[in-house]
């Protein structure tokens, strides 16, 4: 067996950090918006791992702390203004645009999350447990399952109201064009064929990055301004 990469953070060491931003960041912050819906999630997290809801508490908090650890690193690098990876660029580009509405920030971040970073995640958490992803894929499912339940509730708490249907109706066909679902699919996917060529250098770097610009354009996508709700 490998030897196993060093592993020590806590999940609540990354919530610490989130709630840390929450408290920094203006609130109608593209970044902010979407830090709160991912604090709720890691917190959910926590919560579940403390109360023994994961059959591989180890494997559960690998996988949620080197999720955490990807979005965190993103946050960094554009803090220090560099470069963050492609599928983060957009929400950091237009955070603070007038026209995008905090759904479209909520969905582009977890889309960047989820599309790129998961995928990502799964293979440095094997690297870190020595195991395969066939290993983790009932954590996958578990925190994937809570991702999609927290997004119908991120879609009724955000999106206008019945009175501003018609005028919201491009953001309505705007957000209902990405599903999680359909992304998650796509990401346990990537996350073994990754794994697949992690000994085939430039063949793997080449996926990785295309895999980040397709992530990447969704959430442009995702963020199109649209014209002020009266």
């Amino acid at each position: 067996m490998a030897q196993l990469e060093q592993f020590s953070t806590s999940v609540d060491t990354v919530v610490s950090r989130m709630r840390a931003l929450d408290a920094t960041l203006p609130e109608h912050d593209g970044i902010a918006v979407f830090n709160r819906v991912y604090l709720t999630v890691t917190e959910e997290v926590d919560r579940r791992l403390d109360a023994g809801q994961f059959p591989d508490p180890r494997a559960a908090t690998a996988l949620d702390v080197r999720f955490a650890e990807r979005y965190l690193a993103a946050v960094d690098t554009a803090a220090a203004d560099r470069r963050p990876p492609a599928c983060w660029r957009p929400l950091f580009q237009l955070r603070r645009h007038p026209g995008v509405r905090p759904l479209q920030f909520a969905l582009a971040g977890i889309n960047a999350h989820i599309g790129h970073d998961l995928a990502l995640a799964v293979v440095d958490a094997c690297r870190t447990l020595g195991c395969e992803p066939a290993d983790l894929e009932d954590e996958f499912e578990r925190v994937g399952d809570l991702l999609v339940s927290l997004e119908e509730r991120i879609r009724e708490d955000l999106m206008p109201g019945p009175d501003l249907l018609q005028i919201a109706d491009p953001l309505t066909h705007l957000v209902g064009s990405w599903s999680l679902e359909r992304a998650r699919d796509a990401t346990w996917a990537a996350a073994r064929a990754l794994w697949a060529l992690r000994h085939c250098g430039e063949v793997a770097e080449e996926f990785t990055d295309r895999l980040d610009a397709a992530v990447g354009l969704a959430g442009r996508m995702l963020l199109t301004p649209l014209p002020e709700l009266i």
